[in-house]
């Protein structure tokens, strides 16, 4: 076992200079990563605790043998603390601590009331516009369901404001009756402006005033002989009644709730967060976070409390599945943040524990399935390692793609794909930059590969650790050029293949290139199919990145490539000749006539087109 007694050592001699305040610490090794971030009430009890305890647990003894150096903040009080340390947690991510993955910001759905025909959409991320937000949702798809049945109920404008102004005749949305075509006049603003309070009153959970009210439009309607309008209201009333039987009043009334359910298993978590708001329940949402294998299910949720909403509009109830240590402290803080009163509750009887437990079987599922993917890409693993006889145990695979279309806008694209799956934030895509590379996928894939691994060489700070394996979109020659030019970084026990597809581009006679050797498969092998599939996901990632280039250097002006011409001037120039091209064509005094373009910048502009 690793000596703790070095960080031991560290805490001992910083404790006598520390306040008896409220605060964080953080502990470092010798490289200034931060190892793990812990809070307290009094600072000075809670470090003796590492000092005064003989023996810790393994994790705890681990991370202390590794700690050189400790770090100090006060706060005023144990709320500041327990937001401070969520946050610092989100920003360094210690590898001692629990930490909450896959944390990102939830769409809402935004209905405007400031324009006078008023527009729903989705929104995510701060809520800096004038209007009225519902959410959170699950996922974006979720959300754009809601919204698509909004509009066939109330049919608002989901058309931006410049597409809105410029429209002549109604677009298909008013065809297919999901659009009253405000753009064209079609509805006049008061009746529009009823359908956007009542889809306001609909996700606010009124939806039963407001089928009460089109029922009795559309007996109005039949007794006055307008099937047309009774045959819209129909439609209406049962486009509702999908989105109550989808989105149904629950059972345990839950106006404004989040539920919050764990399940562990094989060292391995997922939480399990319901989303109910407005009597709705809008989605549910897994997570996975990084943790200890030994650490208790108890203290995981904790943490994930205290991480999840440290960004996040927090509900009035926080329904949980275990009772945590630090709940008061938590509801204290959140409420305090929120400016309203939060209650975290658990579940013990009643309608509550069903959802609870809803949530728990949701959670054990989703654990299952990514238990049982990771076994998978184990077994994958080993049978690339076995096929191609590759020395050391695969963890990690990176693969590498080109695209351009004759030489113009070339990207190279890299993604990562590891035991539970593809890494997406490893992805990395590289704009050529040496000129003679444009038109050579040998010199491409070089010039990635020497900027990817000089990088992590150079930078002892740089988080994209090495793969275990790189795979090659291309055939005996990009094989080459890898391999040569990885061997000239110095890696060279770095295994590298290439994939390079079969006659006629047919899918399963690709032939595989590794050490001088030609590897096949049988057509239905799927260790093939895996190679296949990560192979086809860099091909994606490199083609849709080299479009959104292309796309970019379309909108950009000739004008864009001159250096010193900001955005005024190519503004003015542009409203003076009416485009580039006639500016091209403009004579120097013509140039120089153009106001607040000095003889100097002509001369530069003039230069420009005419060398």
């Amino acid at each position: 076992m690793v000596s703790s007694d070095s960080g031991k050592e560290v805490i001992k001699k910083e404790i006598p200079l520390v306040p008896k305040l409220p605060g964080v610490y953080r502990m470092l090794n010798s490289n200034n990563e931060v190892l793990y971030v812990g809070k307290a009430k009094n600072l000075p009890n809670r470090l003796k605790s590492y000092v005064s305890e003989k023996s810790h647990i393994i994790r705890t003894e681990r991370m202390l043998s590794q700690t050189k150096k400790l770090e100090i903040t006060t706060t005023s009080n144990e709320s500041e603390a327990l937001l401070l340390e969520a946050n610092l947690i989100k920003k360094f991510k210690p590898r001692f601590n629990i930490l909450l993955r896959d944390d990102k910001s939830f769409p809402f759905i935004f209905i405007g009331n400031q324009d006078k025909w008023s527009q729903i959409k989705r929104h995510r991320g701060k809520k800096n516009r004038e209007g009225f937000f519902f959410g959170p949702f699950a996922s974006a798809g979720s959300a754009n369901w809601t919204i698509k049945m909004i509009q066939k109920i109330f049919q608002l404008r989901v058309c931006d404001d410049t597409v809105f102004k410029n429209r002549q005749r109604p677009c298909i949305l008013y065809q297919i009756k999901r659009c009253s075509a405000p753009c064209v006049g079609y509805v006049n603003d008061k009746d529009y402006k009823k359908s956007v309070e009542d889809a306001i009153e609909f996700v606010s959970g009124k939806s039963r005033k407001i089928q009460k009210n089109l029922s009795r439009e559309m007996e109005k309607a039949s007794e006055d002989l307008d099937f047309e309008k009774a045959a819209i209201l129909r439609d209406r009333i049962k486009s509702l009644n999908i989105i109550q039987s989808s989105q149904r009043i629950n059972e345990a009334n839950l106006v404004e709730a989040d539920v919050i359910a764990g399940y562990k298993e094989s060292g391995k978590t997922c939480i399990q967060i319901f989303f109910y708001r407005s009597k709705q329940n809008w989605g549910n949402q897994a997570f996975f976070p990084k943790h200890d294998p030994d650490d208790s299910l108890k203290d995981i949720i904790n943490s994930f409390v205290s991480q999840f909403y440290e960004n996040k509009t927090v509900p009035s109830s926080i329904i949980l599945s275990e009772d945590i240590k630090e709940k008061e402290l938590i509801e204290k803080t959140l409420t305090k943040k929120e400016g309203k009163q939060i209650n975290i509750s658990v579940a013990k009887k009643g309608s509550k524990l069903k959802v609870v437990n809803q949530a728990i079987k949701n959670a054990k599922d989703s654990l299952n399935r990514k238990l049982y993917e990771s076994q998978n890409n184990k077994e994958l693993f080993e049978e690339v390692s076995q096929k191609f006889r590759l020395e050391s145990n695969i963890n990690l695979i990176e693969v590498y793609d080109n695209s351009h279309i004759q030489g113009t806008n070339s990207v190279g694209a890299l993604i990562t794909y590891g035991e539970e799956g593809f890494i997406k934030k490893r992805y990395r895509k590289f704009n050529i930059k040496i000129q003679k590379n444009n038109q050579d996928d040998y010199g491409m894939m070089k010039e990635v590969l020497n900027r990817r691994f000089k990088r992590a060489i150079h930078e002892k700070d740089n988080y994209l650790t090495f793969p275990d394996l790189i795979i090659i979109d291309g055939g005996k020659g990009q094989y080459s050029i890898a391999r040569e030019t990885v061997n000239e970084l110095g890696l060279h026990d770095m295994p590298v293949i290439a994939i390079a597809k079969g006659k006629y581009r047919k899918s399963g006679n690709e032939t595989f290139y590794h050490n001088g050797k030609e590897f096949k498969f049988e057509k239905n092998n799927p260790t093939l199919f895996f190679l296949q599939r990560i192979r086809d996901e860099a091909h994606r990632f490199a083609v849709s990145s080299h479009r959104a280039r292309r796309k970019k250097g379309i909108n950009q002006s000739l004008l864009d490539q001159i250096n010193g011409i900001g955005s005024i001037r190519k503004r003015a120039l542009l409203n003076h000749f009416g485009s580039a091209r006639a500016v091209e064509s403009a004579s120097l005094d013509e140039i120089k006539s153009v106001e607040g373009v000095e003889e100097k910048v002509a001369k530069k502009i003039y230069n420009f087109f005419h060398e």
